[in-house]
């Protein structure tokens, strides 16, 4: 049998991209970007969100694929944000079926219809990719956001870096930490939203430097949460709405259950393996992070 300390480091390793996932991918996102700039004048698009933060966990959906559009397009920035998202829509459509192309808030959300297994694998295939149109907007850009009817200030590079920043102050365990945190959340059924609002959270509360156990510092960061999860939390580059603005309170209660009832998982499982009970502590820690978690 395995130790808590093995398991752990296998778990993190299962939360990393395999060469194939990142091979399908990569061809994915090509192929989607190919597409959009065909009939919509992209000025240039890059990777965003947590893939390209290195926050995404497995099994791959929403990668984020940021187009800044061109000066010819500078139309759509006057009229109502869903014109945008329906005109990348009517793009995208004919290649992947009308079925499998959506307004997702913020994006365009292309569904490869691939199907997760019991053992929470893909075939190491990635599920959706999210296209998101935006427009310069000084040194920063404009989004449009469906939801609320309005274009959104943001920087997804400003993002990245905040992450690069945290992982290599925390010892570079700061985005697998992120993962296992994002994993839980899935597992559980995602009682915090967006998951974004995570590692928005994960930026103060896992406090440097690396402790050397993730047992601990997921304990400790369940508790944080859960205490903090009713405050405003704003967005890391200062240019957007709150994270969370757009919970509601009920969401907020029940975010706020489950990191407590998760920390309370967690003391469990460390007080088993402190007496020595160590496959009830793996099955334990299993059961907060899915099948992904090893036990042996």
């Amino acid at each position: 049998m395995i130790t808590i300390d093995e398991a752990f480091a296998k778990f993190r390793h299962r939360q990393e991209l395999t060469d194939r996932e990142q091979a399908d991918v990569s061809r994915r996102h090509a192929e989607v970007r190919a597409v959009v700039a065909e009939e919509v004048h992209v000025a240039r698009d890059f990777l965003s969100g947590s893939y390209a933060r290195w926050t995404k966990t497995r099994p791959l959906k929403d990668v984020d694929i940021f187009c800044v559009l061109d000066d010819d397009e500078q139309p759509y920035r006057s009229k109502p944000a869903r014109a945008i998202l329906d005109r990348v829509q009517e793009v995208l459509a004919p290649k992947y079926g009308e079925e499998r192309v959506r307004v997702d808030g913020m994006a365009v959300t292309v569904d490869f219809g691939v199907a997760v297994g019991e053992d929470d694998e893909t075939d190491d295939k990635v599920m959706s990719i999210d296209v998101v149109p935006a427009f310069p907007s000084g040194s920063h850009y404009e989004i449009p956001d469906e939801s609320r009817g309005i274009w959104l200030k943001t920087d997804p590079e400003v993002h990245a870096q905040l992450a690069v920043d945290a992982h290599e102050s925390y010892q570079r365990e700061w985005k697998p930490l992120v993962r296992m945190l994002k994993k839980w959340n899935r597992q559980q059924g995602r009682p915090v939203v967006p998951s974004f609002l995570i590692e928005v959270m994960a930026l103060q509360l896992l406090v440097p430097p690396f402790s050397g156990g993730y047992p601990y510092e997921l304990k400790s960061f369940f508790a944080s949460a859960a205490d903090r999860i009713h405050e405003a939390w704003k967005d890391p580059a200062g240019l957007g709405p709150d994270v969370n603005g757009q919970q509601t309170r009920a969401q907020r209660d029940a975010a706020e259950a489950a990191l407590r009832e998760a920390e309370s998982i967690a003391t469990q499982a460390i007080l088993l393996a402190r007496k020595g009970r160590n496959g009830d502590a793996l099955r334990t820690w299993r059961g907060l992070f899915g099948p992904h978690f090893p036990l042996s």
